[in-house]
This record gives structure tokens, sequence and C-alpha cells, in this order.
């Protein structure tokens, strides 16, 4: 009998633990969403949610995923209930154990993604992560007065380009462009490569305009600038805003990135979490976070509610044709990302 006893209680703490992920700490109808502003619209995707459920969505934000991994390892993976970061921190928080799986059986919809999206290196055995947009950083110029066919990355560095280039405020993703163009993996962690990267983007200063993350199509859009190498939802607003630029899909090969949701590992409303991936994961749904951030949906549910102006868009439809020429920032040895970051920093006090 004490046996069986014992056997039971086991049980039953097993399935406390196997239960614990989806359900709420707290019994009340709130959802705290930590991501990028903007990057999950209120009136079009929030606002129905909450209709729908009840559950009322707080939205706090960050702007990097540095910040974000600081301010949840500071409260232990609490505090929020679902988070958004891009791939390369999203293996980081996985290897920290900072997450805690979604529920298959509330986010039932896991099949609705594209399989070039998913048993990525942040979560390869598709437990942890829910993708949401993807994009790759491509260059984008006005041929009316850029005198040269930019093919490619190393076309940046021509001299009839001073004065007139715009780059991405970001070490690893520019720092990446730079090495594309030595094709050298962008994860290398070799110093003699690294100082070569330093040497040669010095050599690119005459040609840089500005640094910005976000609003460099503003500046081609304006004329301040002539090539952006930019984010893919600001080359498309390039576009929309003068059909006459010119995208470039450089032929050194392209970066690209994925940003997915997951639950952090003690979220306090966990099962009102999952709900909300659930409701994202439709194919309507779906389809109105993509047009509304300008990047590519891994949804392949999707195409169907999508406009035809997206899914005409080359800066959309272009990169399904080459994921098998794609490389992701990678999440490197915290000593191995500082190398990025004193080459980056070194160059920008030189501008």
């Amino acid at each position: 009998m004490k046996k069986i006893i014992c056997l039971l209680s086991a049980l039953m703490m097993l399935f406390s633990f196997a239960s614990a992920e989806t359900i709420n700490e707290k019994d009340e109808p709130v959802l705290n969403l930590f991501a990028w502003e903007g990057y999950i619209d209120y009136s079009t995707v929030i606002k129905p949610f909450e209709k729908e459920t009840g559950i009322k969505v707080n939205y706090a934000t960050f702007s990097s995923n540095e910040e974000m991994y600081e301010k949840l390892s500071a409260v232990d993976g609490g505090s929020y209930d679902l988070v958004l970061s891009s791939d390369y921190m999203l293996n980081t928080v996985r290897l920290a154990g900072l997450m805690q799986k979604f529920d298959p059986e509330i986010v039932t919809n896991y099949g609705n993604l594209n399989q070039g999206f998913t048993h990525q290196f942040f979560d390869p055995d598709n437990e942890y992560v829910i993708p949401y947009t993807s994009g790759s950083p491509l260059i984008v110029y006005d041929p009316s007065v850029v005198h040269i066919d930019i093919k490619g990355y190393n076309d940046l560095w021509d001299p009839s380009l001073k004065d007139s280039l715009g780059l991405i405020d970001d070490a690893r993703v520019t720092l990446a462009m730079v090495l594309l163009s030595m094709h050298q993996s962008i994860n290398t962690t070799d110093e003699a490569v690294l100082a070569e990267v330093a040497e040669k983007l010095n050599a690119l200063r005459e040609n840089v305009h500005v640094l910005e993350y976000e609003s460099l199509h503003n500046y081609l859009v304006s004329g301040d600038i002539s090539v952006a190498y930019t984010f893919t939802p600001f080359v498309a607003l390039a576009l929309e805003a003068n059909p006459d630029l010119k995208v470039v899909w450089p032929e050194e090969g392209l970066g690209f990135g994925i940003d997915g949701l997951f639950i952090p590992s003690k979220a306090p409303h966990a099962k009102n979490a999952n709900i909300f991936l659930e409701y994202l994961l439709r194919p309507e749904v779906a389809a109105v976070c993509a047009e509304w951030q300008a990047y590519c949906s891994p949804n392949e549910a999707a195409k169907d509610y999508l406009s035809d102006a997206y899914l005409n868009n080359p800066v959309f439809n272009g990169i399904y044709e080459r994921m098998g020429d794609l490389e992701y920032v990678m999440n490197l040895a915290p000593e191995d990302e500082q190398k990025f970051q004193d080459i980056w920093t070194t160059f920008k006090l030189s501008l």
C-alpha cells in the first residue's frame, strides 16, 4: 500500500510539472507581451484578440534583443508571458533555460508554418518557438543618381558612391555584409578574418553618409542618400514611395533572419500565451501581421489571405526561391560577440 501511495504521489507530482507550462499562475485574463514597439498591431491584431477572448494584452517594449535578454534574465524568466525576439537571441534564451515549451494541445495549428522555417537551430525539435516574421537585408538604390550597376556588396565600395550610402546601425548585421563581401561566414570568430573585416569596413568610411537602424528608407526617398543596405520592410517602404528604385539581391549571398515568439520559463499566464500563439498562427491573422510588418510570412496557410500586391512584391516573394543561399546570424560566446561590437564601435567613432 505504501508503495502504491508513493507511486501515486510521484505520478501526481509528474503531472503537476508536466501541466505547469499551460496553467495560469494567476487566475486573471491578462497577457504580458514583450516585443519591439509596433511589431504586433493593436487595432488589427491585439484588439480583436481581446474582444474574442476577454484577455487583456499589456504590451511592453524593448529596443534591442540584448535589452530584452537582460530584462528577462533579471526576472529569471518571469513577469512576461510572451516574448518576441530574433533567431540568434532565441537560441541564447533557450540554451539559458529561460523558455518553456508551447502546448501543442492548445497551439494546434503549428502545421500552418512553411517547413523551410521550422526545425531551425534555435528550436530544432519545434517545441519552443513560433516563427512570426522573416527577412533578409537587401541593397536598394536610386538608379537616376547612381551611375554604376550595383550587383552586390562589393559595389558599395565604389568611389562614385562617396557620402551617399546608408547602413544598418547594427554590429552583427552590417559586419555580416562585410563578411559576405569577402566570401566568409557571417559567424566567423577567426581573429585574422575579423582583422580584415575591420580594415575593409574602415575603407568604406568615405562612402557612408548615415548609420540608422530603422529609417534608412526615409533618407533614400528624400534624396539624402542614394544607396541603402537595410531590412526587408524598409526596402518595401522605399519602393512604395518610389517605384523607380532598384532592389539588389547581392550576388555574394544573403544574411537571413527569423523573428519568433516564445513563452518564458516562469510566465505567470502561460495558458493565455498559448492561446495567443494559436491565434497568431491562424492564416487570416498571420496574413494581417505579415502585411502590417512588411516582412515575409513563415505561415504557408496565410497565402490564401495575402493581397495580390504583397504576393507579387519581389521583396517578399524573392526570399522563398533563395532559401538555399541563406546564412543565419548565430549566437556567439560573449567574448566572440564582443569582437564584433568592438569593431563596430571603433568604426562608428571614426565617422
